[in-house]
């Protein structure tokens, strides 16, 4: 029985040994240098933007303030408040959308989401005179 010659490729761009290689010149190397970069980066790009609409924000609750008093984050950032007093509750309130956190005991943490690009002025519910701001960008 005769054996037949396998084909020079198997498709994936791996060459069976003794098969002709493709010519290698200065050209090829570089357009397959400048598409892998493009790819890696292109990779990196949207695993970026991933991880900017899964990111938190922390905010710190000390001393009767909000720290930082002001954050700016992009659209789908979450922010996590979290109260670090020993012995005072605090909440978060946002007056003008009527939307208040519970009470948050000391080492515990309210977080919410945002969407919408926008300025959020909030305050702390039991002491008015705390006050905080999330700005929100595209």
């Amino acid at each position: 029985m005769k054996e037949e010659a396998a084909p020079a490729g198997n498709g994936l761009g791996a060459v069976s040994p003794g098969a002709a290689r493709p010519a290698s010149t200065p050209a090829v190397r570089r357009r397959r240098f400048v598409a892998t970069a493009l790819a890696g980066l292109a990779g990196a790009l949207v695993t970026r933007a991933a991880r900017a609409t899964n990111a938190v924000v922390e905010v710190e609750i000390k001393g009767n303030l909000f720290i930082p008093e002001t954050v700016t984050i992009r659209a789908g950032t979450t922010v996590r408040w979290t109260n670090k007093e020993r012995r005072t509750t605090h909440s978060v309130l946002f007056p003008a959308e009527s939307l208040e956190s519970e009470r948050m005991l000391p080492d515990e943490s309210w977080q919410r989401r945002f969407d919408k690009p926008g300025r959020h002025p909030y305050t702390c519910g039991p002491h008015p005179e705390m006050k905080g701001l999330v700005v929100v960008t595209d």
